[in-house]
């Protein structure tokens, strides 16, 4: 007969786009329970850290996530405090991820002080567009560091207005999903942005997606 199996360790990893730097959370502490498993109930506070623990450099650590294949989102949101109709905003980000089925809720990773996190803290509705493999324009493009305005990146990309958060769906993606805020979470250098899913659509369902690998963009295959 097999005895109890020891817990598991489950890590969650973000790998941040390419204009930002990348974040990731750690697992936390096992908890001893009868089988090995966790007490949902149960929450662990995060762990005092040891006298003497190693801490991987900036260099190291960037290195070893971006071996981490990742896809490719567009995050949009609507300003509507910038000028008299407002403005669009856009982020690349692969940072992105699903937390959990019930409710639909989703998380991006934004960094602190940038435009985006800015206005995803004072606009609770936001979007998602998950890039295909056609779409490495509409990446690199807001992925820029130093631009003053999105107004005119958007000029020449298809893409309609949500009606459930009032910000850009970018035509020819892969899947798109509009959001409403539920949750800040402050993550070191980054702000953890989980969200309510409001609407989820596949208007490319059948379309290869674009993904990021050592610091360029890929195709599969």
């Amino acid at each position: 007969m097999c005895g109890p199996q020891p817990p598991v360790t489950v890590w969650y990893v973000f790998q941040e786009s390419p204009e930002q730097t990348v974040t990731a959370i750690p697992p936390a502490a096992d908890i001893p329970h009868a089988g090995g498993v966790p007490n949902p109930d149960e929450r662990v506070s995060p762990a005092e850290p040891r006298s003497g623990d190693p801490r991987a450099t900036a260099d190291e650590f960037r290195a070893a996530m971006s071996r981490l294949v990742s896809g490719v989102t567009l995050i949009t949101a609507h300003d509507p405090e910038d000028g008299v109709q407002g403005e669009d905003v856009g982020m690349t980000a692969t940072a992105f991820l699903s937390v959990s089925l019930e409710p639909p809720l989703v998380l991006v990773s934004v960094r602190v002080d940038s435009r985006m996190d800015d206005l995803l803290e004072r606009q609770p509705y936001w979007a998602v567009s998950v890039l295909s493999e056609s779409q490495r324009h509409v990446a690199g493009r807001f992925a820029m560091r130093g631009r003053i305005s999105d107004r005119l990146l958007f000029d020449d990309i298809p893409y309609t207005r949500g009606g459930a958060s009032g910000a850009l769906l970018i035509g020819g993606a892969l899947s798109v999903l509009e959001c409403r805020t539920t949750q800040r979470v402050p993550a070191g250098d980054h702000t953890l942005v989980i969200a309510e899913v409001l609407t989820a659509r596949t208007p490319s369902a059948d379309g290869r997606p674009l993904t990021y690998f050592r610091g360029r963009y890929h195709q599969l295959g």
